[in-house]
């Protein structure tokens, strides 16, 4: 989105980025971040004109449950969802109080639960674990079209 500029006179045209975010403090709430998520991207495509393939939905909704859900179990107090769009790809941000790092386990199909990042991880192009002064912030970013090539979601076939 643009926003006009007043500058002694001057006019500028500014981008402001296409951003939501909300605070998250119960596990009934995990179904209201998925859905958040969903309004995001529907607007995005709706009111922005970028593509976001079915997939990218799907994917993205996934995520954020995932990320939620990991930090209402594993974080005392609030946690903080933020969603923005910049370069093509949808960047999440998950932020809670917990200093504590998640453990990132290997795959492994005979193991019960304990798959969340797993599942992230294999979603996302990126992912980061960040220290902050309070708590840690995992960020993600998924791509919101699929390859025109045929790639899904910008990904390289193996």
């Amino acid at each position: 989105m643009d926003l006009l500029v007043q500058d002694e006179g001057h006019e500028q045209l500014v981008d402001r980025p296409i951003a939501v975010s909300a605070v998250f403090e119960g596990s009934e709430e995990i179904a209201e971040a998925r859905d958040l998520a969903y309004d995001f991207l529907a607007a995005v495509q709706a009111k922005h004109g970028l593509p976001v393939s079915d997939r990218a939905m799907g994917m993205v909704q996934l995520a954020v449950s995932e990320l939620v859900t990991n930090a209402r179990k594993y974080a005392p107090g609030p946690c903080l969802l933020a969603l923005q769009v910049e370069g093509g790809a949808v960047q999440i941000a998950v932020w809670d109080s917990s200093t504590t790092l998640p453990l990132i386990l290997p795959p492994d199909p005979t193991r019960i639960g304990q798959h969340g990042l797993e599942i992230v991880m294999a979603l996302c192009q990126t992912f980061t674990i960040q220290r902050e002064p309070v708590g840690k912030r995992i960020s993600v970013s998924i791509v919101l079209a699929d390859d025109p090539g045929g790639d899904v979601a910008g990904r390289q076939a193996m």
